[in-house]
Order: structure tokens, then C-alpha cells, then sequence
């Protein structure tokens, strides 16, 4: 009879270690914890561990070779162990492929949620419930150090129309606070005078072109200079009267037109202080009307000595115009005060997106705070702050195509201003029409704290 070969030590722990290797390895997929919301886990574990345990009560000490009997127990071990692995693993993938699509459909639903608790508005919706947006910055306003103010014309982007020569307004062809772009028509003017140096022009450029074309030796220099000279000068008289270049060179080529020309734009602005009546003789130097870029203004305040301490160039400031908040900065300093009321005069120079800011109205200007001395928040109008359903401040905040109502913290009221926290820099918040979206909200039932 043959007897059954010893299984060597070396071997019969090297196939123990394999089959607890891969038990552990199946226990550390990463995928468990998802299987535990599932209840699987739980069985997966104890089905695993049954069979090791089995396994390991029937392996016998890697100190001395195995008997025939403890080879067939052996082998039966490691057919049922490596079952209950295949049954495991297969168990395993089953589940993990489960518990992704439950993630990922969780992942969605989120999504989807959040979307949904979106208020979206159409541009009329927006347009009358008059919607505006801000993007908010970080301050450190003062709100009881405040000063009286006034919006007046960036004189940077203002230029006065005024003619220097006697003139006749033949024709208008805008109306005042008309938005007019570069190179539009203003006025059709003209006159004696205007007639007279339009032909004058004509005589002197006509001459200088006669004179370029002879050689040098036909006309002596200081006569050649002289020419230029009267071309140029007659030259610049029209531009006096604010001729364009090519209106001007139209001239030797129109001799038509003498007479009278259109008064061009220079400038993309508003017309204002528009004096100009059709058949109004004029003289010169008359400002007939006042083109004005509105997308910038400048604000003059009064401030008290104490304040203008306080200032310097390029502080930021806040300008608060009606409901209306804008930041500015400011640009200049009198360095003067005023004998009767006893202020110094500073100029700020401020946005003006969407031109819906004019010269003319008052405005009240508030001073940052000591760098370091207040914590940082944002000044809103009052009229973005609203109650939510639990009765907490909030304010609404456009993202991903709608508006969503986030809690903030009031810390300080003042004139129609609030300084507030629990936003971000750059944060567009809806500073005007925030009364509707509440409303809006309450109908849907929306609750920010989800319950």
C-alpha cells in the first residue's frame, strides 16, 4: 500500500496565508461601508469569518507533517473556503454595483433638489418686480459717520459744445437728455461768419496745394513757410467751431456746403444743458448744449474737519443715493474749509452701471471705519432684508440662474443701511425687489433650513 506523501510545512502555510490574504483583501474592499447602509455588510462578514474561523480550528501547527486524515480534512477545508470566497466575492460586486447607482441616483436627487429650490424669474418678472443685483465687498463702514452729498458730471467725460464764432442754429436734430453715441448729429449751424472762414479755408489749402507742387528753387522758403502757416491757421478756426477733419476736407470738394455744417458728437453721452433754439443767432463762444458719459460720476461732500482727518486719496468711501448704495473712491480734497459752514469739500469718483444715477440728486456719504477696528461685513439697503418662515434675517442671492434665500446676521441699522454678515466678497445679492422673491418664496413653501 502506498502511503500518502507528508505535506511539507513550507507549503501547507503558504497556502494558509494565501486563502486568509484573500479573505481580508475582500473584507477591505472600500465599497463596505456603502454595503452597510444596504444590510449587507453585517451578513457578508459573518459568512466570511464562519468559514475562516472553520478553517483555521482545522489547520494543524506548520510545525510537523500532516497524517493522511489531516490531508482529506484539509483539502475539505480549502474546497469550502474558496466556495464561500467565490460566493463572497460574487456577492460582493453584486452589491457595490448596487450601492453606486444608489449613490449616484442620490448625487442626482441632490442636484435636482437644489435646482428646484431655485426661484427663477423671467426678464419681464425681473423687470417688474424691479430686480437689481449687487456684487457685495467686504467693508468696514462707519455707518453714523456720515456726510451730506451731491452727484455732479465727471468733467473727465463732459465736453461743452460751443462754437467760437457768431452763429444761426439751422436746425436740431436731438432733443435734451437724449443718449447719443460718437459722430451723431447734434445741430445743423451756420452764418455769415462761419460762411466766411469755411471760404477761407478753401482759398489758404488751395494755395498751399498750388505751392507744394513747385520746386524749391521757384519760391523763396519764408513765402512757402508763410503759406502753410495761413493754411493751418484757417484751418484751426474751424476747428474752433468744432468742424471734424473730414468735414473740413469735404470743403475744397463741396464748395456747396459753405455756409453751414452739422455739429458731429464727440463723445458716447447724454445731452444736457441743451439751450440751443432753431433760428437762435448766437455769439461766440456760446455753450449751445452738454455731452455727458454717465457712466461715471462725481460726487462732492462736505465733510467735517474731524472726518476729513480720516480721508485720504484713494479711500474707499460709500455713496448712498436714494435706496440706492454705490462704492466709490476718492480723488480729490479742497484742503480748504469752507468760512460759513465750517466743512472741507472731498470728490469721489464713482460707477455709474446702467446710467440709472444723475447729476444733480443728493446723496449721503459714509466713511470707512479705522483699518482694524471693525470687523469686516457688508453694508446692505434695508430694503434686502427680509424675514424668513422661522422668522430670522435673509437676504436672496442670484446663482446658477435663479435666487435662493441665504440667513445673515444684522449687526448694526442705521438711515435706511444695514451692515450685515454670513455672505462672502463677491457675493451678488438682490438689493432691491427682495420684498417679491420672499413672497414668491412663501408660496412655494421653500424653507432654507429644510424643515
Amino acid at each position: 500500500m502506498t502511503v500518502a506523501k507528508p505535506i511539507s510545512v513550507d507549503i501547507y502555510c503558504r497556502r494558509s496565508r494565501l486563502f486568509l490574504g484573500l479573505t481580508m483583501k475582500i473584507k477591505s474592499v472600500p465599497a463596505l461601508p456603502l454595503l452597510a447602509a444596504l444590510n449587507a455588510n453585517a451578513m457578508l462578514s459573518h459568512l466570511v469569518n464562519h468559514f475562516v474561523s472553520h478553517a483555521q480550528l482545522n489547520v494543524a501547527p506548520c510545525t510537523q507533517p500532516l497524517s493522511p486524515s489531516s490531508i482529506r480534512q484539509y483539502d475539505r477545508t480549502n474546497s469550502s473556503v474558496s466556495r464561500a470566497l467565490l460566493f463572497s466575492a460574487a456577492l460582493l460586486l453584486s452589491l457595490f454595483a448596487l450601492s453606486s447607482s444608489a449613490v449616484q441616483a442620490s448625487s442626482e436627487s441632490t442636484e435636482a433638489a437644489h435646482q428646484e429650490s431655485l426661484l427663477t424669474l423671467s426678464a419681464e418678472q425681473r423687470q417688474l418686480a424691479g430686480v437689481e443685483v449687487a456684487e457685495l465687498s467686504a467693508t468696514a463702514f462707519n455707518l453714523q459717520a456720515v456726510a451730506t452729498a451731491q452727484l455732479v458730471v465727471d468733467k473727465d467725460k463732459t465736453i461743452t459744445i460751443a462754437p467760437q464764432l457768431d452763429m444761426q442754429v439751422l436746425k436740431r436734430h436731438v432733443v435734451p437728455g437724449q443718449q447719443v453715441q460718437k459722430g451723431q448729429p447734434l445741430l445743423t449751424i451756420g452764418g455769415a461768419d462761419i460762411a466766411a472762414a469755411q471760404a477761407d479755408y478753401v482759398n489758404a489749402a488751395t494755395e498751399w496745394d498750388r505751392i507744394k507742387r513747385m520746386s524749391k528753387g521757384t519760391i523763396s522758403a519764408s513765402q512757402r513757410m508763410q503759406t502753410e502757416v495761413n493754411a493751418e491757421l484757417k484751418r484751426a478756426i474751424l476747428q474752433s467751431v468744432m468742424m471734424s477733419t473730414k468735414q473740413i476736407a469735404e470743403l475744397a470738394t463741396s464748395p456747396s456746403s459753405i455756409g453751414q455744417f452739422q455739429l458731429l458728437a464727440p463723445i458716447n453721452g447724454r445731452v444736457q444743458q441743451d439751450i440751443a433754439t432753431l433760428g437762435q443767432v448766437l455769439t461766440a463762444g456760446t455753450p449751445l448744449m452738454q455731452l455727458t458719459d454717465e457712466s461715471y460720476l462725481w460726487v462732492e461732500a462736505e465733510l467735517t474737519p474731524l472726518q476729513a482727518d480720516q480721508v485720504n486719496m484713494g479711500t474707499d468711501v460709500l455713496v448712498r443715493v436714494g435706496s440706492r448704495t454705490r462704492e466709490g473712491v476718492i480723488i480729490g480734497r479742497s484742503h480748504e474749509i469752507n468760512s460759513q459752514t465750517r466743512t472741507e469739500q472731498v470728490l469721489v469718483r464713482m460707477a455709474n452701471p446702467g446710467h440709472d444715477l444723475h447729476a444733480g440728486e443728493f446723496a449721503e456719504l459714509y466713511l470707512a471705519a479705522n483699518q482694524g477696528a471693525e470687523p469686516l461685513g457688508f453694508i446692505v439697503p434695508d430694503a434686502a432684508l427680509t424675514r424668513g418662515g422661522d422668522g430670522d434675517w435673509q437676504v436672496f442671492i442670484e446663482q446658477d440662474g435663479g435666487f435662493s434665500a441665504v440667513e445673515v446676521s444684522v449687526v448694526e441699522r442705521q438711515r435706511g443701511l444695514s451692515f450685515i454678515r454670513g455672505l462672502v466678497p463677491q457675493t451678488r445679492v438682490v438689493v432691491s425687489g427682495a420684498f417679491f422673491l420672499a413672497s414668491e418664496q412663501a408660496k412655494s413653501g421653500f424653507d432654507i433650513h429644510n424643515h
